[in-house]
């Protein structure tokens, strides 16, 4: 196993096993978002995307808390946390090809929550709480949560959250789905690598194809989505990827991807 890690101000990278790891690192603010956690945030981003050694990421937040949300005192100073064509903390409207994964410790509420919203896979600790409190400041989840929520949740429990500011917490969000694992506290960041690792050993061209058919078809009659699903993945049916992974079990050995 091979470990690279890079300090930055705001946001720390981590790779090891084809997985990066992001960890936003304001825990004197609760991991709160101001402007240089998003652009540190999008350019982590776009070297998972760019890089072909990483297959996945993960998102979490240092100090035992994911994220608090916007900086509301950056925000009063004239700060916003968001980047064009990328949205809230960078990630929030970015079309990231890469698998990605929240390791959720403490509190993720508002943008933190819509962080969270933006991956594909949530680990949370079972005393993590998810919550929107935007509502009783004035304001609404404009960057994720009135789209995404209802979508994980059940309609009525998406909308009373919404509605109320209440959080929800873990073992809730895990019933009703929103939560792919539950771990102990301070276990949230190694399951969600181990969770990342098994996600990053399969074929890339495959992984990003799968994202691509969930983000272009839930909306879509059946008719219309497979016709989509077909146009998105052509190139992959007829790549080396999938020609060496049938190779490979019928040899019974482990495919070594390529990318092509």
């Amino acid at each position: 196993m091979t470990t690279e890690a890079q300090t930055t101000t705001t946001v720390l990278c981590a790779r090891s096993d084809g997985v990066l790891t992001m960890t936003i690192n304001r825990p004197e603010q609760r991991n709160a978002v101001n402007h240089d956690v998003a652009e540190q945030l999008g350019a982590a981003l776009e070297m998972l995307d760019a890089d072909p050694e990483l297959s996945a990421g993960v998102l979490t937040g240092a100090g035992g808390t994911f994220s608090a949300g916007m900086d509301l005192k950056a925000f009063a100073r004239g700060e916003f946390p968001i980047l064009p064509g990328r949205g809230f903390g960078g990630l929030t409207r970015a079309r990231v090809k890469k698998p990605l994964v929240a390791a959720v410790e403490g509190w993720a509420v508002g943008g933190g929550f819509e962080l969270a919203l933006a991956c594909d896979l949530i680990v949370a600790a079972k005393d993590a709480r998810f919550g929107f409190p935007e509502v009783t400041r004035g304001l609404v989840a404009s960057e994720g949560g009135l789209v995404r929520l209802p979508r994980h949740l059940p309609y009525h429990i998406a909308v009373r959250m919404l509605l109320t500011g209440d959080p929800l917490p873990a073992d809730q969000a895990e019933k009703y789905g929103l939560v792919n694992e539950l771990t102990e506290p301070g276990q949230a960041l190694s399951a969600g690598n181990g969770l990342a690792r098994r996600v990053a050993q399969n074929a890339p061209l495959a992984l990003a194809a799968v994202k691509d058919v969930l983000r272009e078809t839930q909306v879509l009659d059946d008719d219309d989505a497979f016709r989509r699903q077909d146009e998105l993945i052509e190139h992959v049916t007829k790549s080396e990827d999938a020609r060496e992974g049938a190779t490979a079990f019928a040899e019974k050995r482990a495919p070594k991807w390529g990318g092509r």
